[in-house]
């Protein structure tokens, strides 16, 4: 299986050289590897000690920070090593972190990762949810680092439970110290085949988003689109929920709506959509290279408009702090729902499409009432419209919103203190 494996890891290879010709993102990760032994060689000394997080995209980097920070709290001599499987992940906390080594995984062959974790020599390494891979694995403990999976989260049709994935069951049992499962069902799961250095921990999304709620969230100009109105925020937004904002744009009484889209590139289609919507980045510009007149003028059109386009990255999470209702999209197709608790933490009722498989938390939040799922966007649309209406509501689902999230364990404080032990 291990011949099987390294095959596949060719292959993975390869189509990424093939994809690059036609995708920017992929041609930027396959460069960014040819530079990550290069990086930590020459920021990481013999003589340094080493923290290093994995995590496969944004999102999990983000569920991996709390416990990170803690770490970093614990050991502020130590250098932090940060790598990330896709660009998504990789270029956006490039702009905001420049203070740790970030870089891209190299692909999984052995002689490739060997070189790269000696270089690096990590004390601590610790990987999010389930991206594992077999020859970091095995080299980290070779290396005599200690290795743990954070927010681990199996499901019932994974590799790791079916005949073929036996052997790299065996090397998860031989290579990793402790898996902390956000769920009980992930860990009877693991159980099940033998993983049993684990624990339920919970999921590390809440303590970040906990943090997020704490912190400054304002964000130019967003009070003075609002106004005196509601807001309906949609958030990593694809074509199903720009059916409902289209939809809601010609039915909502007295709510504005923001659109930020999940790739920048759907910003052309929803000027196509809606015409007489506002882009951010025009009204953000004008207030600093505008004269007077046109800056008056364009505030007008710019508080006067029903609907704000987003069009800048990293604002969505402070975005959410301004909003009455919010639709996060992904949920209305297989790709994945983004995520729901940066909203749910301000105390936003949360409506989403119904294929969340990988997101145990959707089915809480709905659990509390503090969200809803629907099986297409005209009847999450539908449901929108009566909520707007009815106030009791909006504030019930509101309050239970932001208790569902903020009565959650630390679990970034019960995961450190195992990782210490």
């Amino acid at each position: 299986m291990k011949f099987l494996y390294n095959i596949s890891i060719f292959h993975l290879e390869l189509a990424f050289k093939v994809l690059s010709w036609f995708n920017d993102k992929i041609k930027s990760g396959l460069e960014g590897r040819k530079q990550s032994l290069e990086i930590v060689k020459s920021k990481i000394k013999n003589e340094d000690s080493v923290l290093w997080m994995h995590a496969a995209s944004l999102g999990e980097y983000e569920q991996g920070l709390p416990v990170l920070e803690k770490l970093k709290d614990k050991y502020p001599n130590h250098k932090v090593l940060i790598t990330f499987f896709s660009p998504s992940g990789y270029e956006n906390v490039l702009k905001k972190n420049k203070e740790d080594i970030l870089c891209y995984l190299p692909f999984d062959k052995k002689s490739t990762i060997s070189e790269f974790v000696k270089a690096v020599h990590p004390e601590i390494f610790f990987t999010v949810k389930y991206d594992f891979w077999y020859h970091l694995l095995d080299e980290l403990k070779q290396n005599g680092a200690k290795v743990f999976v954070i927010s681990a989260l199996f499901y019932e049709n994974q590799v790791y439970f079916k005949p073929q994935g036996k052997w790299f069951v065996n090397e998860l049992k031989k290579n990793v110290d402790w898996i902390f499962h956000q769920t009980e069902k992930s860990l009877s799961l693991a159980q099940r085949v033998g993983l049993t250095k684990g624990s339920v921990s919970g999921d590390t999304r809440f303590d970040r988003v906990k943090q997020i709620k704490n912190r400054d969230n304002s964000v130019e100009l967003i009070s003075d689109f609002k106004a005196d109105k509601k807001l309906l925020v949609f958030g990593s937004s694809w074509e199903a929920e720009e059916k409902m904002a289209q939809i809601l744009s010609q039915k909502l009484e007295n709510f504005k709506i923001l659109i930020a889209p999940h790739d920048l590139k759907r910003v052309q289609n929803l000027k196509q959509i809606f015409p007489s919507a506002i882009l951010y980045s025009e009204i953000a510009k004008s207030q600093n290279r505008k004269t007077e007149i046109e800056t008056t003028s364009q505030l007008h059109d710019f508080t006067t408009s029903q609907i704000l386009i987003i069009d800048s990255i990293g604002l969505l999470s402070k975005l959410y702090s301004y909003a009455d209702i919010a639709v996060v999209g992904g949920g209305f197709h297989d790709k994945g729902l983004h995520n729901i608790l940066e909203a749910a933490t301000f105390g936003v009722p949360v409506i989403f499409g119904n294929q969340y498989k990988k997101n145990p938390e959707a089915d809480a939040l709905i659990a509390q009432n503090g969200g809803k799922s629907f099986d297409n966007e005209e009847l999450a649309a539908d449901f929108v419209i009566e909520l707007s209406k009815n106030s009791n509501l909006l504030q019930e689902m509101s309050e239970n919103a932001r208790n569902f999230v903020h009565s959650q364990p630390n679990s970034s404080e019960i995961i450190l203190e195992k990782i210490l032990a």
